[in-house]
């Protein structure tokens, strides 16, 4: 008999600025709305061992979305994209995801994302807490800055193959992670498209800053959990628990043993840090 995933994928089309994208989300389980971001440069097969843990589905409705320009999220042809070049801003992708889960009718969902979409959890929660129940963000800190020179010409430069950008992220992964699911989570970056994880950077590490506003995150709003990997060294957890700690009543964890791609790297031990966090959330809806 066949065996059949409980993952069910599909298009929905999203208009921002006038332009119509064509974006592919998956999506499994019932209950609260829990919606996931992927890290720059790659999609939303990152979360796929969520989406198919029953003991998470049968308790939150959890979708993962490829943003446009990654996975199958191609990009729009109405924009001419192939004359421009990719660029990342805080507040498209704010209001692509505020977009998103308005066009799914959400009622206000739990929004996770990892790196670039940890980053942008607690942007959210300063910008938009009226339209999410929480905001958890994985390798999320204040600032990303001081990284010109590795973005601009080390991430997309023609003497360098497309292995490079996929060995970099091997080593951003735990030492103690599965081995199996740390060559998955280095697959998925060997598919990008050369320039979009060099465009992803620049919210990465340009346009998200929150040094003077992570003070004014109303976590009462919108309650806001940090976690990161003990070994990440993109988003390192000093850095992290700064972003908890300027915030009033942000919730900090650290991921012993960890990296910075916790939901694909390792799933098993992070289900093990996100429970607890997802319980709460459960518990105050």
């Amino acid at each position: 008999m066949a065996k059949y995933s409980d993952i069910v994928g599909r298009y929905i089309y999203l208009k921002l600025d006038g332009v119509e994208h064509r974006v592919y989300f998956e999506e499994a389980g019932r209950g609260i709305p829990l919606v996931c971001q992927h890290t720059a440069g790659s999609d939303g097969r990152q979360f796929r061992h969520l989406l198919e843990d029953r003991d998470i589905t049968s308790r939150f409705h959890v979708i993962a979305a490829d943003l446009p320009y990654h996975g199958k999220s191609l990009p729009p042809a109405a924009a001419r994209y192939w004359e421009r070049e990719y660029k990342l801003t805080k507040d498209w992708f704010m209001r692509y995801w505020v977009t998103l889960c308005r066009e799914l009718e959400l009622n206000r969902p739990v929004y996770m994302g990892c790196s670039m979409g940890g980053h942008l959890a607690p942007d959210l929660a300063l910008n938009y807490p009226n339209e999410f129940r929480a905001c958890i963000g994985l390798e999320a800190s204040m600032w990303s800055g001081n990284s010109d020179r590795l973005v601009n010409q080390w991430f997309y430069h023609p003497r360098l193959s497309n292995e490079s950008k996929p060995a970099l992220m091997l080593s951003l992964c735990s030492p103690h992670a599965p081995e199996e699911y740390v060559r998955e989570t280095v697959w998925e970056y060997s598919q990008g498209a050369p320039s979009v994880f060099k465009g992803d950077l620049y919210y990465y590490s340009f346009e998200h800053d929150l040094r003077r506003t992570a003070k004014n995150i109303d976590t009462r709003k919108c309650p806001l959990y940090v976690l990161s990997g003990e070994y990440d060294w993109s988003a390192y957890p000093a850095a992290a628990k700064a972003l908890a700690d300027a915030a009033p009543g942000a919730s900090y964890t650290l991921m012993e043993g960890m990296g910075h791609f916790p939901m694909s790297e390792d799933p098993i031990k992070f289900k093990q840090y996100l429970m607890p966090v997802l319980a709460e959330i459960e518990a105050k809806s």
